[in-house]
Order: C-alpha cells, then structure tokens, then sequence
C-alpha cells in the first residue's frame, strides 16, 4: 500500500494528502449517553484536507470567540480503493490506523446546520498523526483512544464501547462513493471532550495494548488569534447560547452554568400552589401577562411544574420548509436536548391548522425526563400522546404534519406562546385551569404568598360552610381578620 507523498509539513503524520476527510458524529455510547441520544446508523460530515495539521503545531482559536473544543480520536487511513465493500471485508480496505483530534468551534455550529463546515473546517483543526500504525498488525476491535490536556488524562475510550464496529464505517461510506487511497475517516470521540483555551496544549494518542502498538502522541498548542476574524457583511457571525456551551464543556457543571431544574423545595411548594393561587398574587405584583391563554391539558388531572426550553416555529412558507423542516431540524433538536425537569414551549402563533409535535417526540421528552409540554400549536396524534403520560397543554388535535403551517425555526430563544412572552428558564406552571409563566426572581416570594393565601382562603371557606355570610368575610374586615390571626397563632 504506497501513496503518492508531500513534502507539504501538515501532512508528515498521513502518507500524503487526503483527497477526503470523513468524519462520523456520534459512536462511542459513552458519548452518546451524555448527549442523550443515540443513533440508529452511522451519520457523516465531510472535513477539509486544508484543516489537517501535523503534530507540534498550533491551532488558532479566533478572536471573538469562546468555545474551541478537542476531540480525541481514532483515524482510519484507506490503503486500497473501497466501493461496494461487505462488512466482512472492509478492514482489508484500510491502510494505516492513527491519533486524530477533531477540534470544534461551536460558537459556529448552531449556524452551520450540522453540516460543520465553519466549526470544523478551519486551519489546523485536523492534527491527524504523530506515526502510522499498519492496519494488518491489529485487531480493529482492541483500539484505544486517550487524550490529555495540560498534561492531564481526559478522555479515554477503547473500540469495544463503539456503537458500530470500525469496519462499518468503511463498508457504509462505500456504499454511497469510492473510498480512495490516502481517504481518510475521523471515527468519533469518547466522552471527556471539553473546551481548550490559548495556551492549553492537547495531546492524542491511538495505540493497540495488547500488541503494544502506538500512534505516539499527537500534540497542539492552543493560541488566541488576533484582531477581527469574521465581516458580518460576509456571513454569520459566531453566536454561543447555553445549549452550545453545555455541549461544548460536556455538562453545565463544567460550563459554570447554573444545574436545570428547580430547587426541590421550590418545586414542592410549586406542586402545592394552584395556578389560579399564582395569577393572584402575580397580578398584585403587576404582572397581568403572564398566561398561557387558549391551551387546554391532555391530562387535567396532572400538574405541570418545570422550566422552560423554547422552540419556535415561523408560518409556513415552501422554500423555507425545504431549508429548515428536513433532516435534523430544530424541532427535533429541542426534543433531543431536553433536560430533566424541564418544560418544552413550543412557540406556534396560536396557529392550530397542523400539529406541533406527535407520539414520537412526546415519547421521546418524557424518555428525557421533561416535565410536560406546551404548544400554542395543534397535537398530532393526540390520543398516542395523551397515552404516553407527560402534562401536555395544546390549542387541540390536528392530523396534518407540521409542514402544512408551520416551518421550525430555532430552539432556546424568547417565544411568544399563547398571547404572552416565554424565555428560556422561565418557570412554568400548569394545572387544569390552565399555564401560568412564573419570572424566577420573584418564584420563591409568589410561591410562598400564594400558599398563605390558600391558607387563608381555606380557613374563610370552613366558616362560610359553618353558617357565616360571605360580608365582612370574604375579604375579611379586621373583626375577622383578628380572629383569624389568633387561631393562627394559636395553632
């Protein structure tokens, strides 16, 4: 297996230069758990052969940004040409087995649309090497991939916790193109991917310990770039919300953000309160808009409490659905991201001409552990989701798919849901007379004012039932309210 060579410096780790760099999103179960998805087949993104950088280099982190992240992993190098190859016999296909490290920029993923050609694609952000390790000397199944930063071990993961065994990323890809000599296949990362900063270096190394065979470390230098690296007038700009700060860090621990969720004992408390307890004491404080208007629950029974995740859909419009409703869009993605506790808002403009959401996804939120949903949109499949068990509040049934009105747009913004505004993290409370938002600042203050009301108004309901005219009662007058005040604390 002999390639043609470069005296090009960023390929010394690979026998020439790639014509292809293949790299596959997710397929350690490792990864997959802390995603919180898991793939039913193999998904690919293609890397430029000008991102590939040797081992001792440096990688730019640009300026305005903040989220560059390593990724440890196994490289596959293709010696002979593969198309229409059987499982059986794809290894046969590769050449050489090396370190790579997959670095990300995900203040630019959101806006690449999963495709990664900006938050992957930059110069130097494919080290691949230090040296080749031959692919006839290993079992493919006995791989380990370990990565450190700052000489500390951060990854480490081995091919018996891949999803799908290395060979069938040959054989899949074959299926679609030829595999070419020098062709080369990022193979995904473990868990333990995080952020690097300037000045962090990342070191790689793919070996076989049972054979002791060993890609050497690979290492790279993290730099800051200087002045300004983006023209608006050219393209997006980079944008990070938490979502991709989360991903990027590996958990929101780690990106210093505060857990999702609320504090248990404001939830009980929550859990305690009606929503009408809640509209009252909001409406002292000002606070009119804050309902949910028009959404009835497919289980009145249930009470919702949760923090919000947003979705938002646009109307519906052909090219627009063509760009945005297809393949991994953000409808699906919010569904995917939801965490434990939290609420799904769909953003649908009251339109109820189509479902927002259906068994499927339903299934999958409450997999995720979400507390409920909202949509100010239709429910598809509305007696499968009713069954599934998760709070879900809707405008009502529809059979038509989401394209027929609307086009999903984006995930963890403010939406207007139901005639009032909903961001992110907002509090959200639901019970048969309908959904209340709930400003987390003031959650503690509402909550525990509402449960004395409900005190209070269950003690003047026991002395209307014992004979007592709702005059001076109901609110009390201070004859009353001293009564009250003494049997309270007397009690």
């Amino acid at each position: 297996m002999t390639i043609e060579t470069t005296t090009d410096p960023r390929f010394a780790g690979l026998p020439g230069r790639p014509g292809k760099i293949i790299a596959v999103h997710l397929s350690y179960e490792s990864r997959a758990a802390q995603r919180g998805r898991r793939p039913a087949a193999p998904s690919y993104f293609f890397k430029a052969s000008s991102s590939v950088a040797a081992t001792g280099g440096t990688v730019e982190r640009p300026a305005g940004t903040e989220l560059l992240a390593f990724e440890g992993e196994i490289a596959l190098v293709i010696g002979t040409a593969a198309r229409h190859v059987a499982l059986a016999t794809a290894w046969e296909h590769v050449g050489w087995v090396t370190a790579a490290d997959d670095l990300g920029l995900y203040d630019l993923r959101e806006n690449d649309k999963g495709s990664n050609v900006r938050s992957k694609g930059g110069d130097g952000f494919t080290p691949i090497g230090p040296r080749l390790i031959d692919a006839r000397t290993i079992d493919p199944t006995g791989l380990r991939v370990r990565a450190w930063v700052n000489g500390a071990l951060r990854q480490e993961g081995t091919t018996a916790d891949l999803i799908f065994p290395l060979a069938q990323f040959v054989a899949d890809l074959s299926q679609h193109f030829t595999l070419e000599p020098g062709d080369v296949i990022l193979t995904g990362t473990p868990a333990g991917s995080s952020v690097v900063e300037p000045g962090d270096v990342v070191e790689v190394e793919v070996d076989a310990p049972e054979t002791g065979a060993t890609s050497g470390r690979l290492t790279t230098t993290v730099v800051a770039g200087s002045g300004t690296s983006f023209d608006p007038a050219l393209g997006s700009l980079p944008a990070v919300n938490d979502t991709q700060r989360e991903e990027a860090w590996g958990s929101r621990e780690a990106a210093g953000l505060a857990p999702l969720g609320l504090d248990p004992a404001l939830r009980e408390k929550l859990e305690r309160v009606p929503v009408a307890g809640l509209s009252q004491q909001l409406r002292k404080r000002g606070l009119n808009n804050v309902t949910i208007d028009g959404v009835r629950p497919l289980h009145p029974e249930r009470k919702l409490v949760g923090t919000a995740k947003t979705l938002r859909f646009v109307p519906g419009r052909e090219d627009l659905f063509a760009s945005h409703g297809g393949g991994y869009n953000a409808q699906k993605r919010a569904f995917d991201a939801v965490g434990e506790g939290e609420v799904i808002v769909i953003g649908a403009r009251g339109e109820a001409g189509s479902g927002t959401l259906g068994d499927i996804l339903a299934i999958r939120a409450h997999a995720r552990g979400a507390a409920g949903i909202v949509t100010d949109g239709g429910v598809r499949d509305a007696d499968a989701v009713t069954a599934v068990g998760i709070p879900v509040y809707t405008v009502g049934a529809h059979p038509a798919v989401l394209g027929r009105r609307h086009v999903p747009w984006e995930t963890d913004v403010a939406v207007a849901c139901g005639g009032t505004t909903v961001q992110p993290g907002d509090i959200i409370v639901g019970d048969a007379d309908g959904v209340i938002v709930l400003p987390p600042d003031i959650a503690e203050e509402v909550a525990d004012a509402a449960l004395a009301q409900e005190d209070e108004d269950a003690w003047v309901a026991a002395q209307v039932a014992a004979g007592n005219p709702v005059q001076g009662l109901f609110p009390m007058n201070a004859q009353w309210r001293a009564r009250y005040d003494a049997e309270r604390a007397g009690s």
